[in-house]
């Protein structure tokens, strides 16, 4: 398989991407950072314990890694805008991460996005994290916290992160994903904003996705074509992904990513319609990719990418590896609509079925895209044929002077 990017690489002398050698912590972590023409950094991390031991144990080892990575870096922990974490056991592992401040949501001198997925790392770990830092040099952060949403203000532009969104009643997919989605429009409302014009992201996990998916997409789906979001005007790009919560009625748990004040001028959808079909071919309703511009930079953001054809047929079932190498040339050619490559990836989330098949996956996609963030996770995909998928964003240089500031 042809290597998509380089160990410790640097991408137009803006972007970078290494491992950091963290001694004899068992942690495994590598970082990207963007350093955009204003002196603003955004840096995206991963951490992955690479020896057995209980939760408590492993949290321990993610905490004081993760220290010792920001402190190599040079970066203060305040400057963390959201952290997810990668659970095998959520349910059963609440009381740890509660009692962790790095893990806990309710730590008030650290206001940062946190997000707990039941989705088991693959190897030894109980739990993996991805964090991401957001860095200016000439103005401390102007960061909020309201309910479950932190928000980043930006000049003109505030950045909003909410996590974890949850309903449990009724107890069927379909009812909690609306119960989910207009408990998050009435969030917006007092911000102005709306789905069609502000929402760029979002996750979906479901719990036992084979049964429950299909209630999720029937809900948004009709929710989208209420709100006028159809195949004539644009969608949200979306992973929806097998994933527990530690509410153990919860069918369905939504992350999401808005911006407040953005601009219709600064936002493409993203097709390679050589590659890939429609979603809605197949029944769905998000983007496979959205960009977002800025004055000095552009980000892409992924959805979830599977091996699908342009017709929207999985292609090489019951071959993981195959499906892999079609899913990197996917997003390959998504990026490129976008003028990036997968060198200007920030991170990658590795789905799998079958956690059986994740050192094989592990070892390809190292040597497709060397030392850049990845996590592995056991987690489903939305077609029991699709036995891989991947997400991610990216990161490319601009130049639009008309344009918002990151």
């Amino acid at each position: 398989m042809k290597p998509l990017s380089t160990s410790c690489s640097e991408v137009r002398s803006l972007m970078e991407a290494c491992r950091i050698d963290c001694g004899d912590l068992p942690v495994e972590i590598q970082f990207s950072r963007f350093r955009g023409t204003g002196g603003v950094e955004e840096l995206h991390l991963m951490a992955t314990p690479t020896q057995g031991a209980p939760v408590q144990v492993q949290l321990d080892w993610l905490d004081r890694a993760y220290q010792h990575a920001l402190a190599s870096l040079s970066i203060a922990s305040n400057t963390a805008i959201l952290r997810r974490f990668f659970c095998s056991d959520p349910v059963n592992q609440a009381s740890e991460l509660e009692a962790c401040p790095l893990t806990n949501p309710k730590t008030k001198d650290d206001l940062c996005a946190q997000s707990w997925v039941g989705q088991s790392p693959g190897g030894p770990a109980k739990i993996a994290m991805w964090a991401y830092h957001f860095c200016d040099p000439n103005r401390p952060l102007d960061k909020s916290q309201t309910g479950p949403t932190l928000i980043l203000k930006r000049g003109e532009l505030s950045h909003h992160w909410t996590m974890g969104m949850t309903c449990s009643e009724p107890q069927n997919s379909y009812g909690q994903t609306q119960g989910i989605l207009a408990a998050y429009e009435a969030m917006m409302k007092p911000h102005e904003m709306t789905l069609g014009d502000h929402v760029l992201r979002t996750w979906f996990f479901v719990r036992d996705i084979d049964t429950n998916y299909k209630g999720l997409v029937d809900a948004r789906r009709e929710l989208f074509t209420q709100r006028g979001l159809t195949t004539q005007t644009h969608y949200i790009a979306s992973s929806g992904i097998d994933g527990t919560s530690v509410e153990v009625d919860a069918s369905v748990v939504m992350d999401a990513y808005a911006i407040e004040g953005v601009r219709s001028e600064q936002v493409q959808f993203i097709e390679a319609s050589d590659h890939l079909s429609p979603t809605h071919t197949y029944g769905v309703t998000f983007e496979r990719a959205t960009s977002i511009a800025y004055q000095d930079r552009k980000h892409i953001l992924i959805s979830g990418t599977a091996s699908i054809d342009a017709q929207g047929q999985i292609m090489h079932q019951g071959n993981v590896s195959r499906q892999l190498d079609r899913t990197l040339e996917n997003i390959e050619a998504l990026l490129n609509q976008a003028g990036a490559t997968a060198a200007d990836m920030t991170h990658w989330i590795v789905y799998l079925r079958d956690d059986s098949d994740c050192e094989l996956i592990r070892q390809k996609m190292r040597q497709s895209i060397g030392q850049a963030p990845m996590v592995v996770v056991t987690a489903p995909v939305c077609r029991p044929g699709w036995l891989v998928e991947i997400e991610g964003s990216a990161i490319v240089p601009v130049d639009n002077p008309a344009l918002p500031r990151i």
